[in-house]
C-alpha cells in the first residue's frame, strides 16, 4: 500500500495537468468558432468543448483511452484499425532485431575481453556507431535493402539490431571483466583453462549486467522498429499508425498509437525482468 499510494498521486497529477493543458490549447479553436458565430464562450462551453474535439492539438486523457479501447477490444486482431494488428507486426521485428542485436552483442563483447586487437580496434568502433542519428541512418538502410529486393520485416529488423546491440556489448563487456584478480589468480590456482574460467566464473558474473543491459535494448529494439517503419511508407505498425495519424491530423490516432507502444515496451521489460529473475535463481544468485 505504501508504494501504491505515491505511485496514484503522481499519476493523479499529470491527468491533471493534462486536462488543463488540453483545455489551454484547444482553447484556440473554440474561441475561433465563437467569433464567427458571435456568441460568448462560458467556461462550462470552454471545458466541454475543449475535451471533445475530433481533431484537438492536444487529446484528453479520455479521449486517447476511448481510442485505445477502440482499437484493442471493439476491434477484430485482423483488422486494419486494431492497434493488437499493427502491435504485432512492429513486435515482430522487434523481437527478431533484438534477437540478432543481443547475439551479435555477445558475441562482440567475448571477442573484446578475450582479444586486445579487438579491443583496441573494434570498441571505438562500435562507439562510434551510436553517434550517427537513428533518423538519419534508418532510411539509408531501407533503401540499400530495397535495391536488393529485401523489404518487410528484415530491413527493420537491423535497424533494431543496430539500436540494441551497443548496451548488450557494454554491459556484456563489463560483466566479463568483473570477476576481481584475486579471483582469477584462484583460478589458476585450480588450474582452469581460459574456457573454464569463462564458463564457471567471468560468464555467471556478468548475467546481472547482461540483464541490465538486456532491459535497455529490448526497448531501444522497439524504437528502432517504429523509426524504420516511419520513412518506408509502411501501412502496418504502430509506426505506420503514426504516420498516417500525422498525415491526416488525427492526433488521437497518434496518441493511442504511443501509449500502445509505450505498454509494449514495458511489457518486453518486465518479460526480460521474468527471465532475468528465473535464471538467477537457477543460478544461485539472490535478487
Amino acid at each position: 500500500m505504501n508504494k501504491i499510494v505515491p505511485v496514484l498521486t503522481v499519476l493523479a497529477v499529470i491527468v491533471v495537468v493534462w486536462y488543463g493543458a488540453a483545455i489551454k490549447m484547444n482553447s484556440q479553436w473554440t474561441y475561433d468558432q465563437a467569433a464567427r458565430a458571435g456568441t460568448e464562450v462560458t467556461f462550462g462551453t470552454l471545458v466541454t468543448d475543449t475535451l471533445a474535439q475530433e481533431r484537438p492539438k492536444l487529446p484528453a486523457p479520455h479521449q486517447v483511452v476511448a481510442e485505445l479501447w477502440d482499437t484493442t477490444v471493439a476491434k477484430k486482431i485482423t483488422s486494419k484499425r486494431s492497434l493488437v494488428f499493427h502491435g504485432w507486426i512492429t513486435l515482430s521485428a522487434t523481437l527478431l532485431g533484438f534477437g540478432i542485436g543481443t547475439l551479435g552483442g555477445i558475441a562482440l563483447a567475448v571477442g573484446i575481453v578475450h582479444n586486445k586487437a579487438m579491443d583496441l580496434g573494434v570498441m571505438p568502433w562500435a562507439i562510434a556507431s551510436q553517434t550517427i542519428p537513428i533518423l538519419a541512418i534508418a532510411p539509408m538502410i531501407i533503401v540499400v535493402l530495397n535495391s536488393m529486393g529485401i523489404s518487410g520485416l528484415i530491413p527493420k529488423a537491423i535497424i533494431a539490431a543496430y539500436l540494441s546491440f551497443f548496451p548488450v556489448v557494454v554491459g556484456m563487456v563489463k560483466g566479463l571483466r568483473a570477476p576481481d584478480q584475486m579471483q582469477l589468480d584462484l583460478m589458476k590456482t585450480y588450474n582452469a583453462s581460459g574456457a573454464e574460467t569463462f564458463w564457471k566464473l567471468r560468464l555467471p558474473s556478468s548475467m546481472p549486467y547482461l540483464f541490465a543491459s538486456l532491459k535497455v535494448g529490448v526497448a531501444a529494439a522497439l524504437v528502432g522498429t517504429i523509426v524504420a517503419e516511419l520513412p518506408s511508407g509502411a501501412t502496418r505498425g504502430l509506426g505506420a499508425r503514426l504516420l498516417s495519424g500525422s498525415y491526416y491530423g488525427q492526433t488521437i490516432q497518434i496518441w493511442s498509437a504511443l501509449f500502445a507502444a509505450a505498454a509494449l515496451a514495458a511489457a518486453l521489460v518486465i518479460v526480460v525482468g521474468v527471465f532475468e529473475r528465473v535464471v538467477l535463481k537457477k543460478m544461485g544468485m539472490a535478487q
